[in-house]
């Protein structure tokens, strides 16, 4: 680690981003403790640790600490299917059916609903879409698909039924797709945007593309590569010691268990390996992950992409180049604000930097877990940013990564961008 003051950074300022996220955040109660990365031309300037990886058993939180990323697992996916774009397999303008023959007639939802009754197939009437989905769908969350956790909508209902995307699904990501040919698309493809199950769905072309399964084709082309040592879909039992607990916000205050990393789930593989949520990691190989995408797709002599297709992460992909907050329904679950934001390749990017009401630069590309982990990457000012935490619905995951990005910004000297 260098003195941030050699890569236009204040060691003064950055003491103060480690002070306010300790005293607002983890004393206060709302975070079991927190580490925060901050990378910038091409040194590592600055690594904040503070509170505990498990409250009960006052373990001290440690800087090889293991994460359960959750949707910081869709920038990992995004760059995985690129790779197989950059090999000929596939097309971001390709249909999706081209690869998954079953889905060619699969309709819009007009009307019905999800039957009660436990094996009865549900009962919807369709519309064509007006287009194909492309595999750009899928990478931008216009596909059409949803999650069954957004409660808003009559598929979505019918995402719960059938258990969609749940990690202990027999048959993995082949039964995932096979139940996703069952049920209506949510809206047709281009027309909206709506966060879902999409990411996972390219993570079976990765798998289905490269002839292993997608653990593997993460694991030996991408993870082995970087040194990514700990980042994979469990915890294996030599590592548990290091693997964190996971808290939600109790009511009244505080903090309660919401899965014990000495007993988790995660300490076996899944049924479905989840390119949308299911990778642990640590802040230090989330931030190799991050390093290689900052200097053009590769790292320690290292080649993963091409520095042309990274800079595909760095521009807004939606249709019509609009913003989330122009095609997301109201209250819609992001993990990410909308104003000023669109949407690259399973990242959000920043279109508008005076609409965000934040400091940040065009075209820097980031997204979040749902346990309120977070990464940014900046081109323009050679910057990467990693924090990781562990709270699920935490009313504090959009405001503490406000107060991380003004903090990280606040504490440069020089900007490279203008």
């Amino acid at each position: 680690m260098v003195k941030p003051e050699s890569v236009g950074l204040s060691s003064a300022r950055l003491a103060r981003l480690d002070q306010v996220m300790k005293a607002r955040y983890v004393d206060a109660g709302e975070l079991p403790g927190l580490i925060t990365m901050v990378y910038r031309q091409g040194k590592l300037a600055h690594t904040g640790i503070c509170g505990h990886a498990d409250l009960e058993r006052r373990t001290p939180l440690a800087e090889d600490a293991i994460f359960r990323i959750y949707s910081m697992s869709k920038p990992i996916t995004a760059v995985a299917l690129m790779m197989l774009v950059e090999e000929g397999l596939i097309g971001l303008d390709d249909n999706v059916d081209t690869y998954i023959p079953s889905w060619k007639k699969l309709g819009v939802y007009a009307s019905g609903v999800p039957t009660l009754l436990a094996n009865a197939p549900p009962s919807f009437i369709t519309t064509r879409p007006d287009r194909p989905m492309k595999v750009i769908d899928l990478a931008t969350h216009t596909s059409g698909l949803t999650y069954g956790f957004m409660m808003r909508t009559s598929v979505d209902a019918a995402y719960r039924k059938a258990k969609i995307n749940d990690f202990q699904t027999p048959g993995g990501l082949d039964t995932f797709i096979d139940q996703l040919s069952s049920v209506p698309l949510d809206f047709s493809p281009g027309t909206a945007w709506n966060y879902s199950v999409s990411i996972d769905v390219m993570g079976y072309l990765v798998q289905k593309l490269s002839g292993l399964t997608f653990g593997e084709f993460l694991r030996t082309r991408l993870f082995e590569p970087l040194g990514m040592t700990d980042t994979a879909f469990f915890c294996p039992p030599e590592k548990i010691d290091r693997f964190t607990t996971c808290y939600q916000p109790k009511k009244g205050g505080g903090l309660d268990v919401q899965d014990d990393g000495q007993k988790s789930t995660y300490a076996r593989p899944p049924a479905l390996e989840s390119g949308g949520g299911g990778l642990v990691s640590t802040a230090h190989d989330y931030m190799r992950f991050s390093r290689m995408m900052l200097h053009g797709g590769t790292l320690d002599g290292v080649q993963i992409l091409s520095p042309k297709t990274v800079q595909l992460f760095s521009l807004n992909h939606l249709p019509g180049k609009r913003e989330l907050a122009d095609m997301a329904p109201p209250g819609l679950f992001s993990e990410a604000g909308y104003s000023g934001i669109g949407f690259s390749i399973g990242c959000g990017v920043n279109t508008n930097v005076a609409k965000t009401r934040l400091p940040g630069t065009l075209g820097e590309y980031f997204w979040g877990g749902a346990a309120a982990t977070a990464f940014w990457i900046d081109p323009k000012e050679e910057l990467a940013v990693v924090f990781m935490t562990q709270v699920m619905g935490s009313d504090a995951r959009l405001t503490l990564r406000r107060d991380l990005r003004t903090l990280v910004y606040s504490a440069m000297t020089q900007s490279l961008a203008g």
